[in-house]
Parts: structure tokens; sequence; C-alpha cells
């Protein structure tokens, strides 16, 4: 995948440039949402699971000069991609990348071994919805080796006592992902709904966890995408850097 097969986009507010599938799986603005909300000790170490073209650590590096960040994928072609991606922007010193899947990682770290873990895992169950006919993005949107569930055992397993789970997933599944958690023994802290604006549903969520802990549930304000002219809304533009007329 290389040339015309390929884009290379600026994330100007964090002086970055990533390479992407013209046509195959494209970040969108969930993974920025997931790194605003995601709250990590300064200089920590962090993981994310299905790290795409490596976005998350990328923006994550940036965010904070001191973190050492681990990114992992499944997907070879785009594991592959996230490791130019961090060549390209400077960063192979505090960003490695491991072509793995999440359900493989307990051989390679000891357990509580990140300060943070974020995820913006599929959502989709394998066989449901539409397939996308571009290569890559139906990966990126359905379950394959790894669930819910997957995603969360890892998490549970990489994060320090003290550390922080974030994952940005699809509301259909909010019920499903507490039930998990809870079974798990993983303690939600902080939901935030995503809507695109304030009159549609919620299209995603944020929710913060944490392992071997209790804690009452913090409901936070929704977040609107655009506001009512349609454009981005005042949060949205101080996330992104931007400033309002």
């Amino acid at each position: 995948m290389h040339g015309g097969d390929e884009t290379t986009d600026e994330l100007q507010n964090y002086g970055l440039r990533i390479v992407q599938p013209r046509h195959g799986y494209r970040f969108s603005l969930d993974p920025l949402l997931l790194c605003d909300f995601a709250q990590r000790a300064a200089g920590g170490r962090v993981i994310d699971l299905g790290t795409g073209c490596g976005v998350i650590p990328l923006v994550l590096a940036r965010k904070d000069e001191g973190a050492r960040i681990v990114g992992v994928e499944f997907q070879h072609e785009m594991a592959e991609l996230a490791i130019r991606n961090v060549l390209l922007n400077g960063l192979a010193d505090r960003i490695t990348i491991l072509h793995r899947d999440v359900t493989e990682l307990r051989p390679l770290f000891p357990p509580s071994s990140f300060d943070a873990v974020l995820a913006n895992p599929p959502y989709r169950r394998r066989g449901t919805g539409k397939v996308s006919p571009k290569e890559g993005r139906d990966d990126a949107r359905h379950e394959s080796t790894a669930g819910l569930a997957d995603f969360l055992a890892a998490a549970k397993y990489l994060v320090s006592p003290a550390g922080r789970i974030s994952f940005i997933y699809h509301p259909s599944r909010l019920a499903e992902l507490f039930a998990e958690a809870a079974a798990m023994k993983l303690a939600p802290l902080r939901l935030r709904m995503v809507h695109g604006n304030g009159g549609a549903e919620a299209r995603m969520f944020l929710v913060e966890l944490a392992k071997g802990r209790k804690g009452e549930l913090k409901v936070l304000p929704p977040l609107f995408v655009f506001d009512e002219e349609g454009g981005y809304s005042g949060e949205m533009c101080m996330m992104q850097g931007e400033t309002r007329p």
C-alpha cells in the first residue's frame, strides 16, 4: 500500500503528518475524543489496544513529552502503516508498535505494566451490519478474533491498580460493557455520551474504568460535536486548538 493508495493528512494542532489508506479504514474524530477524555499520569506508560494507523499514540506523544507508548494492532498492513507514521513523525524513541492480537499480550508484559490503557475497539459483532467493500474497514468496525470481553480482559491485566482504562464505544453495547466490567471487577468511574448535536441520539460513549476498587460513577455532561449551525461546537474547537469567530 503506497503512493496512490494512500493519503498523507496533517493534524496541525499536534504537528503530525499521518499516512492513511485512501479507501480503507481511515481514523475519525473518535480517537481524538478518546485522547482528550483519558486521564493519564504525566510521563507514564500508556498502551493503545487496536491502534490502527497509530493516531492515538502519536497524539498522546505530542500531548505528553515524557510518555512512553505502545500501540497494538492485529492487521499486518495497518501495523506496518503505524510504524511508518511513528518514523515519519520522529517518535520512534517513545512509541513502539506491536503487530499482535490483544489476546496475545500476556507473554509480552508483566501484569500492571501500564499507567493507562486506551481502546477504540471494533463495535459491531461479526456477521452484523453492512460489510464494507473497502479493504481493512470491515476489520476495524467488526469484531474478529477479539471481542469486547477480550479487550476488557487485556486492559485489566495491563493496567496498574492506580491506573485508568479508557474506552470509546457504541451506545448499543453500553449495557454489555458495564455487565462485562462488573464480572471482571472493573469499576466504571466516568461516563460521557457523545452526540452529533443537541437534537441527536448519542453516537458513541466514553468510559473510564479502574480495577480493584469501588467508586461512584460520575456521568459527565454530554459532548456535542456540532453546534446548531452545523459547525464544530465550542468544545470541539477548543479540543482541536481552533478559535471560533
